[in-house]
């Protein structure tokens, strides 16, 4: 099967978009892909608990949903580490997730890796 890179810029002020590249995410492991998230601008809110717990989109369900079909299938997040400081996200909100703070060069070596890059 193949590698696959979700690279999500956008956060809690559009949650169909944000829910939609965490839906396609736990589409692509369970055809049996490997797959990576890159959390990055607004898009690194997404892995605060609150907005996991509240934030639906209009026909891409439950934010929380998604994100625990990920982990469970082996899902791996990367929170861009320049727009977590800019927006006040610690490592306290990745802490017990599968997840870890990143570096524009990481993004690019994902990239790289991946046999296809979505972005949302």
């Amino acid at each position: 099967m193949g590698q696959m890179l979700v690279h999500i810029t956008c956060g809690p002020e559009a949650p169909t978009r944000a829910a939609l590249g965490l839906l396609v995410a736990s589409a692509a492991i369970e055809e049996g892909h490997s797959v990576s998230i890159f959390l990055a601008g607004d898009g690194v809110q997404l892995i605060r608990e609150p907005v996991l717990d509240s934030l639906s989109g209009l026909g891409t369900g439950s934010l929380r949903e998604s994100f625990d079909a990920v982990v469970s299938g082996g899902g791996r997040f990367y929170v861009s580490g320049m727009s977590s400081k800019a927006r006040g996200v610690t490592a306290d909100d990745l802490e017990g997730k599968p997840a870890e703070m990143a570096m524009p060069n990481r993004l690019v070596q994902l990239a790289f890796e991946a046999d296809r890059t979505l972005t949302y």
